[in-house]
């Protein structure tokens, strides 16, 4: 006499079938991670309210001021620094006339100043806390603004434009010269070489001594 299945015959094929839909549930969640969880989606293009509407595109663009006058540390430490409204009044302390003079977004600059409590800027741009990165380092070589930063002269609300990821980084440190220039145009954002960017940046590399490392300790201090 037989003994009578418990179960159906087709479920000796579930552990086949839990084996490839697990596999590639997990083959799925990788890419997905790799993917949608990339600086590039999750970085670029990131553009916030700032407290005060402050046009890049008006103060470094129509009216030409140089990005180190406000950004002033970019040259001698690790961080470019965000202007306190001091320098804001240097200007507007002296603008009279004018139609932006009254109006909110100005007034917001003179009550901050008058309080002497700071305006709560959201920062856009910020490297993993583990990541060592110094802004004179790069721009004594002739790395300008606009490389990882964009033509922010032509931006209102200045926003993301690069990941700023590790693979990123690592791919101008094993080729910088496309991305050098003559250190006296690093801030002028339209500047374009005459011919090929590489050719000219092998001569930065010379002129500047410029050899970045690719060695985790470079920035993982």
């Amino acid at each position: 006499m037989k003994t009578p299945f418990v179960f159906p015959k087709w479920t000796n094929k579930v552990p086949a079938i839990f084996a490839v839909s697990f596999t590639l549930f997990a083959c799925f969640a990788i890419f997905a991670i790799w993917y949608w969880a990339s600086p590039k989606n999750t970085t670029v293009g990131y553009q916030p309210i700032q407290p005060v509407a402050y046009s890049h595109k008006l103060h470094a663009g129509q009216l030409g001021i140089d990005c180190r006058y406000c950004h002033f540390n970019v040259e001698r430490g690790r961080h470019a620094g965000v202007p306190p409204t001091d320098v804001c009044m240097n200007c507007h302390n002296l603008i009279t006339r004018g139609p932006t003079t009254g109006t909110a977004e100005i007034s917001k600059i003179r009550e901050a100043h008058e309080s002497g409590v700071p305006i709560k800027w959201v920062r856009i741009h910020k490297l993993a806390e583990f990541a060592y990165f110094d802004h004179s380092a790069h721009v004594n070589k002739g790395v300008s603004c606009m490389v990882c930063h964009g033509r922010v002269d032509q931006m209102d609300e200045v926003r993301a434009v690069a990941p700023l990821s590790m693979g990123w980084c690592l791919e101008c440190h094993r080729n910088p010269a496309p991305n050098l220039r003559d250190r006296k145009l690093i801030t002028n954002l339209a500047w374009k070489a005459d011919g090929d960017p590489a050719e000219l940046g092998k001569q930065f590399i010379e002129k500047y001594h410029v050899h970045p490392r690719t060695d985790c300790s470079t920035c993982h201090r």
